[in-house]
């Protein structure tokens, strides 16, 4: 996992200085650097390390990835995946891509907020169906959550459903895996048709602007146009599945 090379983006940092402009501590920095995820640094007179703007924006990306839900090996994993040669403008701009299609960040809620949120007393079997739904995760501390405040409704309605535990367990599993399949292609898509012309044509700053426009014009019409086919596709799934009873 290397970083761009260019002069501009040049071992111009100390460890303090590069944590400083990253806004993390010193600490974060050794210990991404300790996991592989971050390069070390360019050992300069007095064997003091020194960083550069692809450190930088190599540290800004991590956090984002984070920020989205990321755990620190799939964080690897996706680092693993980018080419080796990019600069710190490319680490930028992979940034500025994850930001713009990830969802709304989950906040941190106290169960006496989720329930005047839900409008309703919530037993500790219903905290476990929200999870079980994705609507929410357990923290370390009792009777706090990670809360996805775009769920929660749907979320309580389907509380009053008859459905067991495990059924939606397993229906989160099978949604999740081919959503992460459907991911994974329209990844591969973005990056050969879009991402790959750019970075041939020399960072163009015309074709960069027409990127970064592209990316942010997708991403509805990409979640349209999956929601619009699941429900199709489910629809007639269960006319045929019913119908044959």
């Amino acid at each position: 996992m290397g970083v761009g090379t260019d002069q501009e983006d040049g071992p111009n940092y100390t460890v303090d200085e590069l944590a400083a402009r990253a806004g993390v501590t010193v600490r974060t920095v050794r210990f991404y650097g300790t996991r592989g995820l971050l390069p070390p640094p360019v050992i300069g007179a007095r064997r003091v390390g020194h960083y550069g703007q692809g450190h930088l924006s190599r540290l800004a990306l991590i956090e984002e990835l984070q920020r989205q839900g990321m755990t620190l090996a799939a964080i690897e994993r996706y680092l693993e995946q980018l080419p080796a040669d990019l600069s710190a403008q490319d680490l930028a701009i992979h940034r500025a891509l994850v930001a713009s299609w990830a969802p709304e960040s989950a906040e941190t809620i106290t169960r006496r907020e989720l329930e005047r949120r839900a409008g309703r007393a919530l037993t500790e079997e219903d905290v476990d169906r929200l999870a079980a739904m994705g609507v929410l995760d357990r923290t370390a501390e009792d009777d706090t959550f990670r809360l996805d405040g775009s769920l929660l409704r749907l979320g309580v309605e389907l509380l009053d459903v008859p459905i067991e535990h495990e059924t939606i367990l397993a229906s989160r599993t099978v949604l999740l895996e081919h959503a992460r399949a459907a991911a994974q292609e329209l990844s591969r898509l973005f990056r050969d048709e879009v991402w790959s012309p750019y970075r041939e044509s020399g960072e163009d700053p015309d074709h960069l602007s027409a990127m970064k426009s592209l990316s942010a014009h997708m991403q509805p019409m990409v979640v349209q146009a999956l929601l619009t086919a699941f429900q199709r596709s489910l629809s007639e799934e269960l006319s045929t599945a019913f119908r044959r009873r």
